[in-house]
C-alpha cells in the first residue's frame, strides 16, 4: 500500500482508484507458518495487501502526476509479511498455570488481557529457553546479558508469540531491548528488503536522544547480521543522507513522527511492507503533539501488522490510543509504574529564587573537593533547569568555576546534543545541564545525583527526571531547590516520599488531563497560601480547606497559632 498524504486526499477533481502494489503473495517464504495467534494474522492475504483506509483509497489524477514520487517506482508485488511459529522451550512449555503465577509473583510483573483472549505467554527467565535467532543469541553473549530483566521476561514472549503489547514499566527496566529482540527476530523471518521497499519495522520515538539510543540497541543485538540494515530518521540531521539510505532499503527505520512523515510525503519510504511497530514513550509523544502524525501511520499501516506500545504512564489518552489500534492486546505492567523509586535518596531544599545558582555551586565545589580528597572520580551528575538561557548559563558558570560541565537543550544542533551526551556518557564532562529533554528516555548509565536547580511543574516530569538516576538496581541521589511557587508539588513529593518509606504504593494521574486538573489543584492550594497569610490582619477566622488538600498547608505557612486552629475548621 502507498502511502497518500492528507493534502492530497478527498480532492474535488475526477478521482482514480489508487494504484495497489499488494499482490498474490508469491514472493512470500511459505516454509514459514502463519502464527494463529496473532492478533492481525488471521485475515486473508488479499485483503491484507488490498486494504487501505478510506481517506486515503482515492485521489486525483492530476495529484497522482504531481506526486508520484509517493508511489512505489517498482511494479512488483509486495510479500505478504510472515509471523513464524514461535514456541519457548520445552521446559517453559511444560509450565503449569501455577508456576507461571509464581514466576510473575516473583519478578514484580503483572499481566492483563480481555476476557475473551487467549491466555498470555509464559515469563521465561533465561534467553535459551526464548529459542532466538542464533545471530541474536551470539550478540547477546557478545555484550554479557545473561539474565532477561523482568519487563523483558514478560514481554519478549508476547512479542515473539504475534501479539500486540501494551508495556508499562519504570524508567531504567531494559524495555527497549524487550522489543528490539523480538523485532530483530520478526524481521529475519521476512522475506528480503529490496531496493525500493520501504522497512520491514518502524519504531516512532518522542525525540532525537531516544531515538538514537534505541538504534543503538538493535545495533547492539544484530552486529553479526552482515546484511541487515537500520535507518534513523530524526530531525537536526542531513536529510539527504537519510533519502539515500531509506531508498536502499534497510529492515528497521527507529524515526521521530515529524520527520518521518517527511520522507513518506517525498516518496523516500513507504508502510507497504511495515508487519512490526512500535510506539516507545507513547505518553510522551502526545505530550509533544505528535498525536495527528502518530493516528496518520497508523491508520495507513497494512491491515496485517503487530503493535507494540511502551509507555512509562497510562493516562486516558494512551488507554483511547491502545483501543484504537492495538487488538486484544496483553498489559504488561512491571512494578509500581510512574512512582519515585525506593533506591533514589530524594532532598528537599527551600531557597530564595537569586540564591539557586550560588547554592549550587557550593554544593557541586564542595563534592568536588570530597571526591578529589578521597581518590575517588567526581559523581555524574545531571542538573536539570526550566529554560534553554538558563541552561547555557548555569553550564557557564560551573564551568567558571573549575567544573567539567556542558549544557543540553533543544536549542543547540543535533551535532552539538551529540557531542554533549558522548563526552558526558564517556568523556571528561561530569555534570550535564538540561532542560527536560533530557527527563525521558536517556539512559545514561552512573549517573549519581540528579539536581533539581528548578522543579518542574507536575509529579509525573518530576518522577521521570529523578528516574536519571538510580537505574538498574543501583542506589541515587535527588536534591531539588524550591521556593514557595513550587509548594504544590513539595507537597506532593512529600507524600510520595512518605509512601515510599513506610511501604505504601504511591499512586497519581497522569496525562494532559491530569494536569490541567494539577494546575486546578495547584490554584486552589494558592488561593488557600493568600488567605492564611491575610489572617494575621483578621484576627482569628475560620476558613474551609477541602480535605483532599489540608496535607499541602506546613505549620510554617501559619502565621500563629490561632489561625492554625481556625485553618482547620470545617
Amino acid at each position: 500500500m502507498s502511502y497518500v498524504p492528507p493534502h492530497l486526499r478527498n480532492s474535488t477533481i475526477a478521482t482514480a482508484a489508487a494504484t495497489t502494489l499488494g499482490g498474490n503473495g508469491s514472493n512470500c517464504n511459505h516454509s514459514h507458518k502463519l502464527n494463529s495467534q496473532s492478533s492481525h494474522s488471521n485475515n486473508g492475504s488479499t485483503a491484507a495487501n488490498n486494504h487501505h483506509h478510506s481517506s486515503s483509497s482515492v485521489f486525483s489524477n492530476a495529484a497522482r502526476r504531481s506526486s508520484s514520487n509517493l508511489l512505489s517506482p517498482r511494479t512488483l508485488a509486495v510479500p505478504d509479511a510472515v509471523v513464524p511459529q514461535w514456541n519457548p522451550s520445552e521446559r517453559v512449555q511444560r509450565l503449569k498455570p501455577e508456576q507461571i503465577e509464581e514466576v510473575r509473583l516473583r519478578l514484580n510483573v503483572d499481566v492483563t488481557v480481555a476476557t475473551d483472549s487467549p491466555s498470555a505467554p509464559a515469563p521465561i527467565e533465561s534467553f535459551t529457553d526464548m529459542c532466538l535467532h542464533s545471530s541474536i543469541m551470539k550478540d547477546i553473549a557478545f555484550h554479557e546479558y545473561t539474565t532477561p530483566t523482568s519487563i523483558q521476561a514478560q514481554a519478549m514472549p508476547v512479542a515473539l508469540s504475534g501479539r500486540d503489547l501494551l508495556g508499562c514499566a519504570e524508567t531504567g527496566s531494559g524495555k527497549t531491548a524487550a522489543f528490539a529482540i523480538p523485532m530483530i527476530q520478526h524481521c529475519l523471518a521476512q522475506p528480503p528488503v529490496r531496493r525500493g521497499d520501504g522497512p520491514l519495522a518502524l519504531v516512532l520515538a518522542p525525540t532525537r536522544e531516544l531515538a538514537q539510543q534505541i538504534e543503538k540497541e538493535v545495533k547492539a543485538f544484530s552486529r553479526s547480521l552482515d546484511s541487515f540494515r537500520t535507518a534513523i530518521v530524526v530531525g537536526g540531521t542531513n536529510i539527504a543522507d537519510q533519502r539515500s539510505e531509506l531508498r536502499a532499503g534497510v529492515s528497521i527505520v527507529v524515526a521521530t513522527p515529524g520527520r518521518f512523515i517527511d520522507h513518506l510525503q517525498q516518496g523516500n519510504t513507504f508502510l507497504s511492507r511495515i508487519s512490526y511497530v512500535v510506539l516507545d514513550e507513547a505518553d510522551r509523544m502526545l505530550d509533544m503533539g505528535f498525536e495527528p502524525q502518530i493516528r496518520e501511520v497508523m491508520r495507513n499501516l497494512p491491515e496485517k501488522h503487530q503493535t507494540l506500545l511502551f509507555s512509562a504512564t497510562m493516562p486516558v489518552e494512551i488507554e483511547a490510543l491502545a483501543q484504537e489500534y492495538l487488538t486484544n492486546p496483553v498489559q504488561v505492567k512491571v512494578g509500581r509504574v510512574s512512582s519515585p523509586t525506593a533506591n533514589v535518596s530524594q532532598t528537599l531544599e527551600k531557597i530564595s529564587e537569586y540564591e539557586k545558582i550560588d547554592r549550587l555551586l557550593a554544593l557541586l565545589v564542595e563534592e568536588a573537593t570530597q571526591a578529589e580528597g578521597s581518590g575517588h572520580p567526581f559523581p555524574m551528575t545531571i542538573v536539570f533547569v526550566e529554560r534553554k538561557t538558563r541552561c547555557d548559563e548555569v553550564a557557564d558558570a560551573l564551568v567558571a568555576q573549575g567544573l567539567q560541565a556542558v549544557a543540553l537543550h533543544g536549542g543547540r544542533t543535533q551535532s552539538e546534543r551529540e557531542a554533549a551526551l558522548r563526552d558526558f556518557r564517556h568523556g571528561p564532562i561530569k555534570i550535564l545541564v538540561a532542560t527536560d529533554v533530557a527527563s525521558r528516555g536517556l539512559d545514561v548509565t552512573g549517573v549519581a545525583h540528579v539536581i533539581n536547580l528548578d522543579l518542574p511543574k507536575t509529579m509525573e516530569d518530576y518522577v521521570h527526571r529523578i528516574g536519571r538516576t538510580g537505574r538498574a538496581g543501583s542506589t541515587g541521589r535527588a536534591t531539588s531547590f524550591y521556593t514557595d511557587r513550587d509548594m504544590f508539588l513539595v507537597a506532593q513529593i512529600r507524600k510520595a516520599i512518605s509512601d515510599v518509606q513506610s511501604g505504601n504504593a504511591v499512586a497519581f494521574a497522569t496525562g494532559k488531563v491530569a494536569r490541567k486538573k494539577e494546575r486546578e489543584a495547584a490554584a486552589a492550594q494558592r488561593e488557600a497560601r493568600t488567605a492564611l497569610n491575610k489572617l494575621p490582619s483578621m484576627g482569628h477566622t475560620s476558613i474551609n480547606i477541602e480535605d483532599k488538600y489540608k496535607y499541602m498547608i506546613t505549620p510554617s505557612m501559619v502565621k500563629n497559632e490561632g489561625a492554625a486552629d481556625g485553618a482547620w475548621d470545617d
